[in-house]
């Protein structure tokens, strides 16, 4: 077993936060692969919930264990908004209506916390819009060692690094982890992670689901694009 080197100083970030750090280019704050970080991004508040203890997934239904707020805005707004509906809902379902709010808040919290700036630019002359380059490259580092020492050097994974991996593994953002790695070797190894007994029940419950979730909805945004463009 590889013993992992010693990781970056690293500034706290939830897991929505690393899977944007992966997506946005270092200096132009361009956004890759949208589509599918954005219900990667809301998938991870659910499985962030439930590493909290404050959610669990039975028969694909999210249902509140534990209403009490943890301090972290986008956690507090999204167990709010799965508390305050009368019936459970399907993971899915939570993963599309939390999508815009969860990317929202996750451009928040890496501008408060001082790892990316916000950068508003014409396009055309006409079209605003908002980049997020690279102000600190600190915890992008020490979230990309923690993979390759994991998924390609096969060191044991932590609870949130093995729910990271799920993320991206469910999402198909294996090139995006691991732009120059051989992409079979990266996607077998995170489906083997993936299926490993790492967790707890209740979290593996939410973990899977989200999982599930996202292969659907991925390849739904998937097939549309690809009709859309005919």
């Amino acid at each position: 077993m590889h013993t992992p080197t010693q990781p970056p100083t690293e500034t706290p970030t939830t897991l929505g936060e690393q899977l944007l750090l992966l997506s946005l280019d270092d200096e132009s704050g361009a956004a890759k692969e949208s589509a599918k970080v954005a219900p990667a991004i809301s998938a991870a508040l659910l499985v962030e919930l439930a590493l909290a203890g404050r959610i669990d997934v039975t028969d694909d239904k999210v249902t509140v264990v534990d209403a009490t707020p943890l301090g972290e805005p986008a956690l507090d707004a999204a167990l709010a908004d799965i508390a305050g509906r009368d019936k459970p809902g399907r993971t899915r379902d939570w993963i599309t209506r939390l999508k815009t709010d969860a990317v929202a808040w996750a451009n928040r919290g890496l501008i408060e916390k001082g790892l990316v700036r916000e950068e508003k630019k014409k396009v055309l002359g006409l079209f605003s819009v908002r980049r997020y380059p690279e102000a600190d490259g600190s915890a992008e580092a020490a979230v990309r060692q923690r993979l390759d020492e994991v998924v390609l050097r096969g060191a044991a994974p932590d609870e949130r690094t093995a729910c990271l991996v799920a993320l991206l593994h469910g999402a198909k953002l294996h090139r995006l982890a691991f732009p120059d790695a051989d992409a079979r070797e990266v996607g077998a190894a995170m489906e083997a992670l993936s299926e490993a007994q790492w967790s707890a029940t209740a979290v593996r419950h939410v973990v899977r689901a989200a999982e599930e979730g996202l292969a659907v909805i991925v390849a739904v945004t998937v097939t549309t694009t690809i009709v859309a463009g005919s």
